[in-house]
Parts: C-alpha cells; sequence; structure tokens
C-alpha cells in the first residue's frame, strides 16, 4: 500500500502553506469514519452482554467483553468528533459559511427528527416490553411519543428521545455554534493563530500536549458540576465541551498540509503514550475495585485523567498511522461513505430489535448471542439501506444524503 506522504507531498515549512491552497482529499478520514461506525455496531450490540446497564440485557456477562469495551469507550466517539471536525474543514473549502449551515440542517436536524419520530420509538417500546413496563401493541406504544415526556435510563420517564442520534445532535450543535470559530480562523489574526498552533505541535508530541491540556482543563472546570456523560445536553455540559474541542482541534489539525506531515513523523510518540496509558488504566482496574475509584480521591482523579490522556493519545495515533497507510481511494470507497451515515442511524434500532428477539426465543449463550446478533445486525442495515433508503430521494433526505 502506498504511503500517504506519496500522494501528499509534505510541505517543508510550518504555517507555510495557508487553508485554501489545500485541494486534496483525505481518504485515510474517509476510512477511519467507516471503520469507527462499524466498530460502533460490535460495541452496542456488546452492550447486551456486559454488566453496564442499558435498554435490553442479557443475564449472562462477558468480562472479557467489558474489558475491551472500557478501552473502546474512550476512542471510538472522540475519534468520530475530530473527524467530524477535519471534514468540517474541506467542507468549507468549497462552501460558503451559510451554504454549510443551510447544509447542516439538512444533512443533520432532518435526520435527528425524522429519527427522533421514526427511528428511535422502536428502541423505546422493545425497552419497555423487556421491563414489563407495557404489554400492547407498538400502535397502542407509539402515542406516547407524542407526549413529549423525556426518556429516561432504566426505560423511566416518557418515550420522547434522541437515544444514540445525541451524537447527531451534537454535531448539529457543534456545527452551528463553531461558524463564527470558523469565520475567525479565516482573518488574518485566526491565520497566525493557526501558525502559532502549528509551531506547538512541532515539537514532540506536543499534539498530545496541547490537546491534553485543554481538554483538561475544560474537564477539571465543568466535571464537578457535571460528573456524568448523560448526552442528554442540558446536564451534559463537561462532555459537550471536552467533544466541542476534539472538533475543534480536528479542523486544526487538517488544516495546513504541514500538519498532516507532523502528525504522521510522531504517530509513533502517540502510539507509546497509547500504550503506557492503556496500562495504567487496565492496571488500575486490576489492582482497586470501582467503588475504591469513585471513594477515593486520587485514584478518581488518576484514573479520570489518564482516561482522558488515553483518549487523546489513542486518536492522535489512530489520524496519524491513518495518514500514514490508509490515504488510498479504493473504488469501493466511495459507496462506503455513502452509506455510513445511513447505517449510524439505523443500526441501535436494529440491534434492539434483534436482540430482544434473540433473548426472549433462544437459548444462545454470550458469545454465540453476540456473533448472531451483530452480525444479523449487519445484514439488517445493509440490506435496508440498498433496498429502500439509496434509491429513493425521500429516504435520502429523511437520512441525511445528498
Amino acid at each position: 500500500m502506498a504511503p500517504a506522504q506519496q500522494q501528499t507531498p509534505p510541505v517543508s515549512k510550518v504555517g507555510q502553506d495557508s487553508p485554501v491552497s489545500i485541494t486534496s482529499r483525505r481518504y485515510d478520514l474517509d476510512w477511519l469514519r467507516i471503520i469507527a461506525i462499524v466498530t460502533l455496531l460490535f460495541y452496542h450490540t456488546g452492550m447486551i452482554y456486559v454488566s453496564w446497564g442499558w435498554h435490553i440485557k442479557s443475564e449472562e456477562h462477558s468480562r472479557p467483553m467489558e474489558l475491551v469495551m472500557r478501552w473502546l469507550h474512550q476512542w471510538r466517539m472522540p475519534l468520530l468528533f475530530l473527524i467530524s471536525g477535519a471534514g468540517t474543514f474541506f467542507a468549507l473549502q468549497k462552501r460558503s459559511l451559510g451554504v454549510y449551515a443551510g447544509e447542516r440542517v439538512r444533512r443533520l436536524f432532518i435526520p435527528l427528527v425524522f429519527g427522533m419520530f421514526v427511528i428511535v420509538p422502536p428502541q423505546i417500546y422493545i425497552e419497555w416490553l423487556f421491563r414489563g413496563r407495557f404489554s400492547g401493541s407498538y400502535s397502542e406504544f407509539y402515542p406516547e411519543v407524542f407526549n413529549f415526556q423525556p426518556y429516561r435510563d432504566g426505560g423511566t420517564g416518557g418515550a420522547f428521545s434522541w437515544h444514540h442520534l445525541w451524537f447527531v445532535t451534537y454535531l448539529f450543535l457543534f456545527s452551528l455554534l463553531s461558524i463564527p470559530v470558523f469565520a475567525w480562523l479565516k482573518t488574518a489574526s485566526g491565520q497566525r493563530f493557526t501558525t502559532g498552533f502549528g509551531r506547538l505541535i512541532a515539537l514532540p508530541g506536543g499534539a498530545l500536549g496541547i490537546i491534553i491540556v485543554s481538554i483538561l482543563a475544560s474537564q477539571y472546570a465543568l466535571r464537578p458540576y457535571f460528573p456524568d456523560e448523560t448526552h442528554a445536553l442540558v446536564n451534559d455540559w463537561a462532555y459537550f465541551a471536552e467533544n466541542l474541542l476534539l472538533f475543534w482541534f480536528g479542523y486544526l489539525l487538517v488544516s495546513r498540509q504541514a500538519f498532516w506531515s507532523i502528525l504522521t513523523d510522531q504517530r509513533r510518540i502517540f502510539l507509546l503514550a497509547t500504550l503506557v496509558f492503556t496500562v495504567v488504566m487496565y492496571g488500575m482496574n486490576y489492582w482497586f475495585t470501582f467503588d475504591e475509584i469513585d471513594t477515593v480521591f486520587w485514584l478518581d482523579f488518576t484514573y479520570f485523567t489518564n482516561r482522558q490522556c488515553l483518549m487523546v493519545a489513542s486518536v492522535l495515533a489512530t489520524v496519524a498511522y491513518g495518514y500514514r497507510y490508509l490515504n488510498v481511494s479504493k473504488p469501493i470507497l466511495p459507496r462506503l461513505n455513502e452509506a455510513v451515515y445511513p447505517f449510524y442511524i439505523l443500526h441501535q434500532t436494529v440491534i434492539v430489535l434483534i436482540g430482544y428477539a434473540v433473548l426472549k426465543r433462544t437459548n444462545l449463550g454470550v458469545y454465540d448471542g453476540f456473533l448472531v446478533v451483530s452480525l444479523s445486525t449487519l445484514v439488517v442495515c445493509v440490506a435496508t439501506y440498498l433496498l429502500l433508503i439509496k434509491p429513493f430521494k425521500v429516504t435520502r433526505l429523511l437520512f441525511g444524503l445528498k
């Protein structure tokens, strides 16, 4: 596989190139987006078979699966937000800010509204059935959505929610809230800021340090008031700020070609840091219970700080190695790139529907059940996209496709 540098030659000086000079498409970002979203399919299927709360649960749990998912939780969504920020930079090379805002409404807000009234309610219905809260048909359940009472964890509360589409909600808000930031970055002072940013990330481990410091500052300020990741916006401001920063850093890190080479050259630093932070996380999981970590301040502080560092290091390592090895176009890539967004919108609902049937009607164990649910979901989502979404203008609009 040809290395990325052969396709996009590095610029010799930090700050030498300007954003408007970048025309190369970053195929690696497309591949990484696809990989991350397919990983979500297996992650959310795994939620059925671990000890953490979710919409439907198996009585059997897998400790090894839980250990893998504990690491993936630090990596999957942060990577998607950083990639989304990078994609925003390329989108704005061809669009005015006004056109960009209109496109965000069409590609994010319309699918969000559609999802909240069509895609998400079956998940809540199945959860209510699973927990014995409801016993009627779906047609009897569906009017509950229009009471507009918010869903709460554990199937309590009402039937109005964005569930896994919280990512679409946050991305839509990030896109609109960031328009003044993107406009400023195109000004002379914004370009001076970007040049200064480039000098910092050119230092060994510079990108790792500046992103960790920025995110930790936001979290130390906000986590005492908003300690949990709720995905509910109104009480989730620490997590909101964390992902907004990742979105902005994604934009900055692709805004000059020189930065691409800097990250790639430092990929081993990011990988080593990822390994170190991973060892610390699993070491603490081995030596201390979560009750101890939660109740002893220095343990809680150390564990949280390490998790944030692991998040940044793993995402940077992924992007750096991705640019080195995945920045290649294949004939199938455009088709996969289009399909992956509807796949994301559909996948969790399909998992819950199939998972409920597997739990209620079979005696499959953890790993057999995991394979049946995840692979069946993959087939159903692909078939739904090919047969019902891709061919029709209305469904393309509702699922955010061009």
